[in-house]
């Protein structure tokens, strides 16, 4: 009887650590990092659209890079959490056989852009997350400018919110893969002068901005 009773509790044993290991590798629960890159493009908004000119390209577009972290809550089938992004953006205007990038700013070059935001999102599968995203970004552009005797190479910090929908896959117990696309939209703006001199009043701006990245991360 007792080896009966010892034979039964191993084997439950055995059975427990296997279930737990697979709960462990299947939840989205904890914080994570992620390393991000991608395409992006910023365009010209609606309001601000020209129309009339046609060989006004109005976007301009580059290589996206940067990093993530948030926390996520894994409830069973749904799991919600909190995120935030550091990024930065190769994209600039140009010249191409005469006919000029503009998005309604100058000559620009992107800069860096700050993302807080939250997402919600359902298991397809045990180990894969399809979600949507939403919240706040601040992204900066570099403007120059020369008024004929005097250059100008000042910042634009631009204010706007972000919508998007991905889906995360993951490849191990704490490692992780996701796809993404995202839409910004700025309304608000302000120049960042240089030295001691004040940041400007916020203004009205229009601008579109589309990306799609990739990302590798580590949940904790």
């Amino acid at each position: 009887m007792k080896k009966v009773l010892v034979c039964l509790a191993t084997g439950s044993a055995f059975v427990s650590v296997p279930a737990l290991a697979q709960s462990t590798e299947t939840s989205f629960t904890g914080p994570r990092v992620e390393a991000i890159v991608g395409y992006d493009i910023s365009k010209a908004g609606s309001t601000v659209d020209d129309d009339l000119n046609d060989d006004n390209d109005q976007s301009i577009d580059g290589f996206m890079y940067g990093i993530g972290a948030g926390y996520d809550y894994d409830f069973g089938s749904a799991v919600v959490g909190v995120e935030a992004e550091l990024t930065d953006s190769t994209a600039k205007t140009g010249f191409d056989a005469g006919e000029y990038e503009g998005i309604g700013f100058g000559n620009v070059k992107t800069g860096r852009d700050i993302y807080l935001g939250a997402r919600v999102g359902f298991k397809a599968a045990p180990t894969t997350l399809v979600y949507l995203k939403g919240g706040y970004t601040n992204a900066r552009f570099d403007v120059l400018a020369n008024d004929g005797e005097t250059e100008y190479d000042e910042n634009i910090d631009t204010d706007g919110w972000r919508i998007g929908a991905g889906v995360e896959q993951k490849l191990s117990t704490n490692s992780f893969a996701k796809l993404e696309y995202r839409y910004s939209n700025y309304s608000k703006a302000e120049i960042d002068f240089e030295d001691d001199f004040p940041d400007s009043e916020r203004f009205d701006v229009d601008l579109d901005r589309h990306q799609i990245v990739a990302s590798v991360g580590y949940r904790f």
